[in-house]
């Protein structure tokens, strides 16, 4: 999904992907996704799980807010920047 293409409002915080990898939404495949659209986060909250060459590098929330929106499927290839959520601040 191209930045550009995606309105958020002020009150909204976009999560993008700090690099290259794959995003994975839950710990392991039995275990449920770390969030769902609706679910309230804190600061340091796992959102989700990048993996790049075996190395599992969680993404946390880094604000308070609910989870509005989920852009990417689990176990897509991403890019650098891309977004992955959207967040709406409380």
């Amino acid at each position: 999904v191209p930045t550009a293409v995606l309105a958020i409002t002020a009150n909204q915080r976009l999560i993008t992907s700090p690099m290259v990898g794959t995003f994975f939404r839950r710990p392991n495949p039995s275990l449920p996704p770390f969030v769902e659209v609706g679910d309230d986060v804190q600061v340091d909250t796992a959102l989700c799980i990048v993996e790049v060459m075996k190395l599992l590098n969680t993404i946390e929330a880094g604000c308070n807010g609910r989870v509005v929106s989920i852009l990417v499927d689990d176990g897509t290839s991403i890019e650098s920047g891309q977004p992955l959520m959207i967040l709406e601040l409380k």
